[in-house]
Formats: structure tokens, sequence, C-alpha cells
């Protein structure tokens, strides 16, 4: 019994180290960044890790380390990782529950611009929804869709710009590169503030 679980107790004691302490490759403590909870970091911008697709996060990470994915921050992170490394905190972050986020100062309105793209889309545009693909209000959808609700909205704010730009390029069918091209500077701040504010139930986590 103790023979067969040891390589997940293993990987899981690797896993919380990876994240506060980092690995001494490298590669430094994720927490230092994301949060000793993995809620990430509003005012710096640092995405929320826990709950999210475990899936999903070890691609971002592959596509970090292997260039599809730009940041000058996390490239260096992620190539510093092994890929045993990689997969053991994606699954590690996956399993977290969501830390209770803090009540947004200004509400966004559910007739505005950000809450109109999110959840009906800009037809004329051919802007689908951002919920038919990230699901209703922004909760996430398999390994593909990640959660958009209660990320910070400087976040968000930067990656749909990023694709706008092509410096984020490791979409599905590039799905995301079509359409951030299709939204304004105004729209990108509105539906970034409208997910950031959309809230999530605490403790739920990814089995």
């Amino acid at each position: 019994m103790l023979a067969a679980t040891w390589p997940v107790l293993a990987g899981s004691t690797g896993a919380r180290a990876l994240a506060s302490e980092g690995n001494g490759r490298g590669a430094p403590p994720c927490q230092s960044c994301h949060g000793a909870d993995g809620g990430g970091q509003e005012a710096a911008g640092f995405p929320r890790l826990a709950g999210l697709d475990a899936g999903y996060l070890a691609k971002q990470l592959a596509d970090y380390a292997a260039g599809t994915r730009a940041n000058a921050v996390m490239q260096p992170i992620a190539r510093a990782l092994s890929a045993d490394e990689r997969q053991a905190a994606a699954a590690y972050y996956s399993r977290l529950p969501v830390p209770m986020a803090p009540l947004p100062a200004r509400p966004e309105a559910t007739d505005g611009a950000g809450a109109t793209l999110a959840t009906r889309g800009r037809w004329s545009d051919r802007v689908p929804a951002c919920e038919q693909c990230h699901g209703p209000g922004g909760v996430g959808v398999g390994a593909h869709f990640p959660p958009l609700a209660g990320q910070p909205a400087a976040y968000i704010a930067a990656q749909l710009k990023a694709w706008q730009q092509g410096t984020r390029r490791n979409d599905p069918l590039e799905l995301m590169q079509h359409l951030s091209r299709a939204l304004g500077a105004e729209d990108i701040e509105a539906v970034s503030r409208w997910f950031a504010a959309q809230p999530l139930p605490n403790g739920r986590s990814t089995p």
C-alpha cells in the first residue's frame, strides 16, 4: 500500500516545494508572484492559478518553455522547470481551492459594453459572446478555455492585447487572434473589468 502511494506523495511534496521554494535551478517560488494561496495579485496583474484546469496550466507552461507564448518573466521560469515539474505544478494548482475574491470597488453595469461583449457578443463584427467558449460568467471550460471570472482586469487586458499583437499565439484554431483584432481599446478595458468583477464560489476546486 505504501509503495503504491509513494509516487503520488512524492509528486505532491515536490509540487508544494516548487510553489513555496522554487527548484534551485533558476525557477523561483511560484507563490512569489501568484500568492501563497494561488490567488494571484490584482495590483500587479498576476493571474490566479488556484482551481484552473491542470491540462490548461500544463499547456501554458509548455508553451512558455517552447516560446509559443511570450512573456519575459514566465519564459525563463518555464525553461528552468523539467517536464515533470511543469506537470506537477499544474496538478498542484488545479487542486487548490479558489480563494475568496474581494468585491470590486465599482460593480460593472449589467447592460454596459463589457457585459454585452461577455454575454451577447457583437455579431456585426463577428464577435461571439465570450461566455460561448469560457462558460457562463466566465467560469472556464476544460483545458482550452480558462476561467476569466475573478482574474485581475490588468491580466485579462494584457492577454487580449497580446493576442492582438501576435505575441501570444497558442490558441485553438487562432480563435483569440481573430476575435481580439475586432476589439478596440475601450472594448478591452470594459470586458476585462466585467470579468474581473464576476464571482466564483469560494472553495471551488478541480478534481
